[in-house]
């Protein structure tokens, strides 16, 4: 008897693809911009739902996250550290999937379609340096399967910072 895969199977090996297209991106590349740049690129098509894609990196001497590369509309340009989605994922140093980001104490609406968001922390030498940036026009857009994948997708970037 044939079994039908599960959704949630079908979007595991979707996201095993894009992590293996990911790694294809990096292989030998060691400019940050450029992978950064890709990366945004290749997620923003390849997620669906989603209004904004991108890279917040952190600049030490002003103690913000400053826009990095992306994919969408024009964005905030500064983030302080412990402030919004992106800079509370900073500074407690791990992922924060937000079901309705205007529930979020703090949140900062660069892009006032944005409904949920998730936001996982880049490490580099036992440091964070930035955060990935995903939102969604919808709400509850981004589940556990979202979760584990995109943190899968930014250890492969970790692994070229």
């Amino acid at each position: 008897m044939f079994e039908v895969e599960s959704y949630s199977g079908k979007r595991e090996k979707d996201y095993e693809m894009v992590i293996k297209q990911l790694k294809a991106l990096l292989d030998g590349e060691t400019n940050q911009i450029a992978n950064l740049s890709n990366a945004s690129a290749l997620l923003n098509q390849f997620l669906n739902n989603v209004n904004w894609v991108g890279f917040y990196l952190y600049e030490e001497k002003s103690d913000q996250l400053v826009l990095g590369p992306f994919q969408g509309l024009p964005a905030c340009v500064r983030i302080p550290n412990g402030r919004g989605v992106c800079g509370s994922a900073f500074k407690e140093g791990k992922t924060m999937r937000i079901e309705n980001v205007h529930e979020f104490a703090g949140h900062i609406a660069c892009d006032a379609a944005s409904q949920s968001e998730i936001v996982i922390p880049i490490r580099s030498s036992n440091s964070i340096i930035g955060v990935l940036d995903i939102d969604s026009p919808s709400v509850g857009r981004f589940d556990e399967t979202d979760e584990k994948y995109l943190e899968k997708f930014v250890a492969t970037l970790e692994e070229h910072m």
